[in-house]
């Protein structure tokens, strides 16, 4: 695969849809630090926000509320969309999802149970209980299925007193789901497709890949809304409010124009299915739909228009919904097979607490990328910086976000790294050191980061080589052969001869946790340097180079025994050499572990473990000694350096009390304050999948999960 300058793709499209998380009110905890393991089963989870749709970057919808009446669910950016479900029992009107209509009573909402590739709310009312399930087929080994955007809408009925009911059920999507703001004109229709109902709804004006930027939403491709034939009482291409209205009272939907003349997308438009299920008794009725998003073309690399990955064999959207309908039983028990699998994993790893976090992780590392398909059919994964600056495939965004990858899918580590490394030996990356990013999302065009001024103070030297060689390292230990690093051997080589001349006492340069500014002399950064040294010299004896990989060996446990005097501060390490009286997370400490490699005596981690003890805050463990606030996804490296259970769930406990109590409700943060549970900044981002790194860890884990690959 080469980088190209001509764009020779012609038009195409992709399918996006949904899945949810577990949430449910949790009690508060006594105010203080935290300085001891939490016993017994865990407490209920309510995370800050509920992932309903959760595909890429611009298909993510999520519930920001406790229960799914209270609001609209909203785009991870918080732009409402008025996705909304109703019932009728026994001739009674009930809300389900979403606040409207306001006169209507909600159902009472009992549990929800957040898995990692399923959603499960419980609600009843009037002597029946509904089950709403959320499937987004995001199976991370199945690359086909994974980059499939169709989220699985499944509603069942049954009677809770003995009687029957008679039940029906109404689900609508609006047209701001296919728009960035409101006085967007839409224009809709019908695709025809065997054995199912669809709606479709999209921009007038298509303007494909002509925006980039953090807070967009999509403003091109096709929104579906999908219910096999046979199962339908009534569709309506409506306003929505109408539809909803009309339910309410009678059961039915408008008789509605349905020429596909354009209209705002703020005039309610929207695609509304009723399902009649009859009398319902004690054995659960089911019906399902199909949401999804055909997004034409997914990213621009270089100028190339990409396909989504699950068009690479010429599908077009009619072909997937297809596919999806005829696949959706099998689907839906592959997907309970993997969650209870990948669940119970998780459990064995760090407990029920760790679970829950995880498990809610991996959808949104999942949701916050694009699976796209270069000509040759590579698969090409791109991560955005979701409310951090929109950058596309941040070489410091796929390091924190990389566990969950390497555990589960090297082939997505692949397609992870590819588009930065080709774009770092082209022409248009001239220097010694690896770039930061590709672009902004979703153009990625070559590097936008320090604004063009590309001197090493203004960027991360030290910090994106590091990265780069230590996931080559363990992308060849994941999948037993070295031959990816092969490929690219020129531009490691290059910035490990960097990180020789200038990483083991970093000049004033910014690191990945660039919010906190410049710092020369960091502690943490070196241990990143020579740990990706030691990383090259494993590849160069790998790969044949013995003489070099014994030479940089030799160089790494020599930077060793230097940095352990030069941080030293006593009962802990610095967060900079020069630094007394300062400490920081040595996060970065935790891949010589992983890896392998023995490179620093235990005692160096024992020491830093035993200090962040002391320092823990109601939240967490501050990032340093410098500020409160802290970093979600290195917590959870930092606690990965114990190697025992108790010191673990010590250090992460608290932030599952973050999650539970922070007023802010908004997918997950990786960026708040451990005294006062408020996000700081950053929100929905990919690098939480890093929470993953605890299976990482685990070389019987590692083991299980990759003979699955």
């Amino acid at each position: 695969m080469t980088i190209a300058s001509e764009r020779t793709i012609r038009t195409i499209a992709a399918i996006f849809a949904a899945a949810l998380c577990f949430a449910v009110p949790a009690p508060a905890r006594d105010a203080g630090v935290h300085d001891k393991a939490v016993s017994g089963p865990a407490p209920a989870f309510r995370p800050p926000a509920v992932p309903l749709m959760t595909h890429d970057p611009y298909f993510s919808v999520w519930s920001f509320r406790d229960n799914l009446a209270d609001d609209w669910p909203r785009h991870w950016t918080g732009t409402a969309y008025e996705l909304s479900a109703l019932a009728r029992v026994d001739g009674s009107p009930y809300r389900i999802m979403g606040p409207n209509p306001r006169d209507v009573p909600a159902f009472r909402q009992t549990s929800v149970e957040v898995k990692p590739t399923q959603t499960l709310y419980t609600l009843a009312a009037a002597g029946i209980e509904l089950t709403l399930t959320f499937t987004s087929p995001l199976l991370i080994q199945d690359l086909d299925i994974m980059s499939r955007p169709v989220t699985y809408v499944t509603v069942a009925f049954h009677s809770t007193d003995g009687r029957p009911h008679p039940v029906s059920f109404y689900f609508g999507a609006p047209a701001g789901l296919c728009v960035d703001a409101p006085d967007e004109a839409v224009v809709w229709g019908r695709l025809g497709v065997p054995g199912l109902e669809v709606m479709a709804i999209g921009s007038k004006d298509q303007p494909i890949l002509e925006k980039k930027g953090d807070n967009l939403r999509i403003d091109w491709g096709w929104l579906y809304l999908a219910a096999p034939e046979k199962c339908v009482s009534w569709t309506a291409m409506a306003p929505a409010d109408a539809c909803r209205e009309l339910f309410a009272r009678s059961g039915r939907l408008p008789e509605a124009d349905e020429t596909g003349m354009p209209q705002p997308a703020g005039d309610g438009l929207g695609a509304s299915v009723v399902f009649d299920f009859g009398a319902v008794g004690e054995a659960p009725v089911s019906r399902h739909l199909m949401v999804a998003y055909d997004d034409v073309f997914s990213i621009e690399y270089f100028d190339r228009r990409l396909r989504p990955y699950w068009r690479r064999a010429g599908w077009e959207a009619g072909d997937l919904l297809a596919a999806a309908e005829e696949d959706y039983p099998a689907l839906l028990e592959r997907c309970r097979s993997f969650d209870a699998a990948l669940t119970a994993d998780m459990e064995k790893a760090g407990g029920e607490k760790y679970a829950r976090i995880a498990a809610l992780a991996y959808r949104q590392s999942l949701a916050a990328c694009k699976l796209a398909v270069d000509f040759d059919g590579t698969p090409l994964f791109f991560p955005k910086e979701n409310f951090s600056n929109g950058c596309v495939s941040t070489v410091d965004v796929i390091y924190p976000a990389a566990p969950e990858y390497l555990l589960l899918s090297p082939a997505l580590v692949r397609a992870l790294l590819t588009p930065v490394l080709e774009y770092a030996r082209s022409p248009h990356w001239p220097f010694p050191f690896a770039p930061h990013d590709l672009g902004t999302y979703p153009r990625a065009d070559g590097q936008v980061y320090g604004g063009g001024n590309r001197t090493e103070e203004d960027q991360m030297p030290v910090e994106e080589s590091g990265n780069m060689i230590i996931l080559a390292a363990a992308l060849a230990q994941a999948e037993g052969r070295p031959d990816f690093a092969v490929r690219y051997w020129d531009l490691l080589a290059r910035w490990a001869g960097y990180l020789k001349e200038k990483g083991f006492d970093p000049e004033n340069q910014l690191c990945t946790d660039d919010f906190a500014g410049h710092l020369a002399h960091n502690a943490n950064l070196s241990l990143k340097a020579i740990l990706a040294l030691r990383a090259y010299a494993w590849l160069c004896d790998q790969t044949g180079r013995k003489a070099e990989g014994r030479d940089n060996r030799l160089l790494a446990g020599g930077f060793v025994r230097s940095w352990m005097a030069k941080a030293d501060g006593g009962d802990h390490y610095r967060l900079a050499f020069d630094r007394s009286g300062t400490w920081s997370q040595k996060y970065n400490l935790v891949w010589d572990k992983i890896l392998g490699f023995g490179l620093f005596p235990a005692s160096v981690a024992r020491k830093e473990l035993d200090y962040y003890l002391g320092r823990q805050l109601r939240y967490g463990l501050p990032l340093d000694s410098r500020r409160t606030y802290t970093k979600l996804d290195w917590v959870f490296w930092t606690a990965t350096l114990a190697n025992d259970a108790e010191t673990f769930e010590r250090l992460t406990a608290p932030v599952f009390d973050f999650l539970n109590e922070t007023p802010d409700r908004v997918p997950l943060t990786d960026w708040y304050w451990t005294d006062t549970g408020r996000k700081t900044g950053f929100q929905a981002r990919p690098v939480v999948g890093g929470i993953l790194i605890k299976m990482l860890a685990d070389p019987a884990l590692r083991a299980k999960w990759r003979k699955n690959q």
